[in-house]
């Protein structure tokens, strides 16, 4: 089923609701490359821009979680590093199962809970959350069926493009701003 899009009005009511941002990994975190050598994977590519857009959102109240299919160091590592490892979920195939248990695990309705997938194996989660979104670079298929699809692609703003929306719509991301003109925050990027 092809979600209808929303208008703008409507969804920054639904990003308004927001508590918990559960996001994939690869394709969303990273420009979904996988690197590997002999010995496993080698490395995956970040944006410092997402990182401070979870560092900053967390430290407003937000709690940011990550669902993916993949296990491996690497994904823990940048986890403990933006304050999230907690919240990181890997090996999993059944994402919507891992959301729900997410709701339960912090006691919020699926309908404050914001996920962000790319390809085919996101869309159960995607259909239950209560703001669906896409990276710019995400399949065809998984595009037409979320509410927002961000201007910027997987590993390059995406997650922060999310999160920007989120805080505005709750109306907090101006005194963010305000915040870092005054001194940084110590953010991990």
């Amino acid at each position: 089923m092809v979600s209808q899009k929303l208008s703008p009005e409507a969804l920054q009511q639904k990003a308004k609701k927001i508590k918990l941002v559960a996001l994939d990994m690869d394709g969303t975190l990273t420009d979904g490359s996988i690197n590997i050598g002999v010995e496993g994977e080698l490395f995956k590519r970040f944006n410092a821009k997402d990182g401070l857009g979870i560092t900053a959102a967390r430290r407003h109240g937000l709690r940011v979680a990550v669902i993916t299919g993949r296990k491996g160091v690497i994904v823990q590592r940048r986890a403990e590093e933006l304050g999230i490892a907690e919240d990181v979920m890997t090996g999993i195939s059944a994402k919507k199962k891992a959301l729900q248990a997410l709701a339960e695990k912090y006691n919020v309705s699926l309908d404050e809970i914001a996920f962000m997938g790319d390809d085919l194996n996101d869309l159960p989660a995607l259909k239950i959350a209560g703001l669906s979104a896409a990276p710019a670079d995400a399949t065809e298929d998984v595009k037409q069926r979320v509410e927002y699809v961000t201007p910027h692609k997987g590993g390059r703003g995406a997650v922060r493009d999310l999160l920007e929306l989120i805080l505005k719509a709750r109306g907090i991301w101006d005194a963010i701003v305000e915040d870092y003109t005054e001194e940084g925050k110590e953010d991990r990027q």
